[in-house]
C-alpha cells in the first residue's frame, strides 16, 4: 500500500470523484427504494448506477492510497480517461432510461423516480467534467494545475 494522498482530496478530480460517489448513491438508492420492478428500464438504471458507484469507490481508494504508484506499468492517465468517458456514456443512457420512464405525477413513486432522474443527469455531468480533467492529464496539459490526479 502507498501513502494517503491528502492533496488528492483537495484537487478538482478528487472533489469530483467524491461528488460522483455521493450523487451516484442517491441515484441508485432512490430507485431501489421504489417498486422499480414494474418498470423494466430501472433494471438498467440500477445496473449502471450501482456498478459505477462501486467502481468509483474502488478508484477513490486506489487514488487516495496512492496504490497506482505500486503499478507503474499501468498507463493511469489513459485508464482514468477511459473510465470516466465510459462512465459518462453509460450514465447518459441510464439518465435517458430513467427520465422517460418516470411515471405520471399522480402515480406511486413519482417523486423518488423523478429525483433519481435529476441526480442521474447531475452525476452524468460530473463524470463528463472528470473526463475533461482526465483528458487534460492524459495530454499532459494538467501538470501545472492542482487538478492533476496521477503524476506521470
Amino acid at each position: 500500500m502507498g501513502r494517503v494522498d491528502m492533496d488528492f482530496l483537495k484537487s478538482i478530480p478528487g472533489i469530483l470523484l467524491m461528488a460522483e460517489i455521493v450523487v451516484g448513491l442517491l441515484v441508485w438508492a432512490l430507485v431501489a427504494s421504489t417498486g422499480y420492478s414494474s418498470y423494466a428500464a430501472y433494471g438498467w438504471v440500477l445496473f449502471v448506477s450501482v456498478t459505477l458507484w462501486l467502481l468509483s469507490i474502488a478508484l477513490f481508494v486506489v487514488l487516495l492510497l496512492s496504490v497506482y504508484q505500486s503499478l507503474p506499468s499501468v498507463p493511469w492517465p489513459l485508464v482514468l480517461l477511459v473510465f470516466y468517458v465510459v462512465a459518462a456514456v453509460l450514465y447518459v443512457t441510464a439518465f435517458l432510461a430513467d427520465a422517460v420512464t418516470v411515471p405520471p405525477q399522480w402515480a406511486a413513486w413519482h417523486g423518488h423516480l423523478g429525483a433519481s432522474a435529476f441526480f442521474a443527469i447531475v452525476v452524468t455531468l460530473l463524470y463528463g467534467a472528470s473526463s475533461y480533467f482526465a483528458y487534460l492529464d492524459w495530454r499532459g496539459e494538467g501538470q501545472n494545475a492542482a487538478a492533476s490526479t496521477v503524476p506521470v
